[in-house]
């Protein structure tokens, strides 16, 4: 075994993973090389299936097997005890040993990774008392000093809690005080904050910089985001079809990057400082031909994309004039949205949660309205009020003046070709048991659109070919198609009733950059094409800007400021607003990308 230089404590060494299934293999990572040292963070960026992810299951020996086999490489890993060890030809007893005490994993989604019938307190014991020799009211004491340092409010009740008890961002501390529970020399966090709340993730990065800077504990940190990425890491390895296309320290890549790849990921996250016609995408940097090789576009430079579509003072008036002289599609009146949470003996409501709470705005024909705010600030809720999904307990909501909250079902019905959603969750809005050609011409047989099914079958093939996907994909389902894909056929199947309104509700968070910024670009083309006006739901203040004419920020079931979407995001008035712009991924981005981020 080759010696390993003192200051190192992870060399992974021309690591090769496959993947054998129902004849097939598949090559997920390809001698991809890197070093981490003590105390050190490493990003790793790159889309879904870049074989990020698949590299830090090889490193926790959790590769499933079959289908799953590391086929080569070494990773070399130095123990507390200062032993070296090569992670892949060690036994499973020794790895078992290691995981947890020498080097801990936090999971993208912590509520599948967290035991739903056992308290969030418990689990943690319980890891404690697997690796050290202690009692267990010291493990229970050690927890909830755990539960303190994440900053998890009152650590003792939290203990006792169960997982469905917390929410997203108190579930992932939980996940991180896990990982932490037994020291471990290294943590690998796996897309940590993905679909958080930009306030949520600003507090998990820094809690895992508070780690490395409290115990020196080293961090692989995974991520589809460079802006996430530049927020916490020392170095970045970029990853693409399960190589390392490129790796360094963070500011020599995003001061210049060297492979178009790696520009388009910089590229097509909306600038924080310009308003743009359309987002860069990866595919106006690069092509990848059908033998797999990788073609740069020549000329493509970060700077040029970004100046020939950036949108000038007087387009940007041109284009509120003419929507502000159009009529109010919807108009909503102190809207209340409230939902029992206790009751009497009697059986009466006592106590209310009152997720929408006096809310009221107007949207005009043709524009997008963004509507902002943490998770529980009652943005999804109000959407599906306005929808008649969810019972307004009083207040109105107008659709070209038509009152529509008090219609019955049946007068209701013929309004919902007109109004739809779009839902975050692609898959579990779609029929797993019927292919996708099925689920678009479905609400066009409700709706009565289309002569026959020869001519909705041609509707579906053109609005599947709109959506940027294939005629040849009309008889498949779902679950063979990648989350950006599934994202478009909902998009497609909205499309199939002709809307005039569509609401779509945080449709992009928990994509990647790239697929993001190809869906936004999509729906702003929709939008001019079918004559549609939007609600924009979702977290990401830098996104909603980019979409809307106008932001509505909420808070707590109420709106806490409402104007044009450059206002708000340069001139905010409220305190919780100026928290939500603080919080988004800024960090090294600012000063580079040649002018891209000021």
């Amino acid at each position: 075994m080759p010696p390993l230089p003192d200051d190192t404590l992870l060399e992974v060494n021309n690591l090769n993973v496959i993947f054998h299934q129902n004849g097939v293999f598949n090559q997920a990572v390809k001698e991809v090389s890197f070093k981490i040292k003590k105390g050190e963070i490493i990003g790793i960026v790159g889309e879904s299936g870049s074989g990020k992810t698949v590299t830090c299951l090889s490193i926790m020996r959790l590769i499933p097997s079959p289908p799953g086999k590391i086929s080569g490489g070494q990773m070399l890993f130095r123990k507390k005890d200062n032993t070296v060890i090569n992670i892949n030809a060690i036994p499973s007893e020794e790895m078992r040993k290691i995981r947890g005490n020498e080097i801990s994993m936090i999971f993208q989604e912590p509520m599948t990774s967290l035991n739903p019938v056992m308290k969030c307190g418990e689990q943690i014991t319980e890891a404690i008392l697997l690796h050290k020799k202690v009692s267990y009211q010291e493990a229970k004491k050690q927890t909830i000093e755990l539960f303190d340092i994440v900053n998890l409010p009152e650590p003792q009740t939290v203990f006792d809690k169960y997982p469905h008890q917390l929410s997203g961002g108190q579930k992932q501390r939980v996940m991180i005080a896990m990982a932490m529970s037994c020291n471990p020399s290294l943590i690998i966090a796996d897309e940590p904050t993905t679909a958080l709340d930009v306030t949520i993730q600003k507090g998990i990065l820094e809690q895992l910089k508070k780690l490395r800077n409290d115990f020196n504990t080293s961090v692989i940190f995974i991520s589809h985001d460079l802006s996430v990425i530049a927020e916490i890491a020392d170095k970045v390895i970029v990853m693409l079809n399960g190589s390392v296309v490129e790796k360094g320290d963070i500011n020599d890549i995003f001061n210049n990057p060297q492979h178009p790849y790696t520009k388009g990921l910089l590229a097509c996250r909306p600038p924080l400082n310009k308003r743009l016609k359309v987002l860069p995408v990866v595919s106006d940097f690069m092509e990848i031909t059908e033998t797999g090789d990788i073609v740069e576009k020549s000329n493509a430079s970060i700077k040029e994309i970004i100046q020939k579509n950036t949108v000038t003072a007087q387009e940007r008036a041109e284009h509120l004039q003419t929507i502000y002289q159009r009529d109010k599609i919807l108009q909503v009146k102190n809207v209340h949205t409230w939902f029992p949470i206790d009751k009497s003996i009697f059986g009466k409501n006592k106590q209310w949660f009152k997720a929408v709470n006096g809310v009221t705005f107007d949207v005009y024909e043709g524009e997008t309205l963004g509507l902002v705010g943490e998770s529980g600030c009652g943005k999804t809720t109000l959407g599906r009020t306005i929808l008649k999904l969810v019972q307004a307990k009083e207040g109105q909501v107008l659709y070209r003046n038509e009152e529509i909250l008090r219609l019955k079902e049946k007068d209701f019905r013929p309004l919902r070709k007109d109004l739809q959603i779009i839902f975050q969750d692609p898959y579990s809005s779609l029929n797993p048991r019927i292919s996708i050609g099925e689920s678009i011409i479905e609400p066009m047989e409700v709706f009565n659109i289309g002569k026959n099914k020869s001519e909705r079958k041609d509707i579906a093939i053109h609005l599947l070919k709109r959506v940027g996907l294939k005629e040849s994909h009309f008889n498949r389902f779902p679950h063979e198609f990648s989350g950006g894909q599934r994202q478009r056929i909902c998009i497609a199947r909205t499309l199939s009733v002709q809307p005039k309104f569509i609401i779509c509700d945080e449709s992009v968070s928990a994509l990647d950059v790239s697929v993001q910024a190809q869906i936004l670009n999509l729906l702003n083309e929709l939008k001019k094409e079918f004559k549609l006006t939007y609600i924009f739901i979702s977290h990401d203040l830098s996104v909603v800007r980019f979409m809307s004419d106008r932001i509505a920020v909420m808070n707590k079931g109420t709106i806490e400021e409402i104007g044009d979407s450059d206002q708000i995001y340069f001139n905010p008035q409220s305190e919780y607003t100026k928290n939500l712009i603080n919080s988004i991924p800024k960090g090294n981005t600012n000063a580079r990308l040649n002018g891209h981020v000021l």
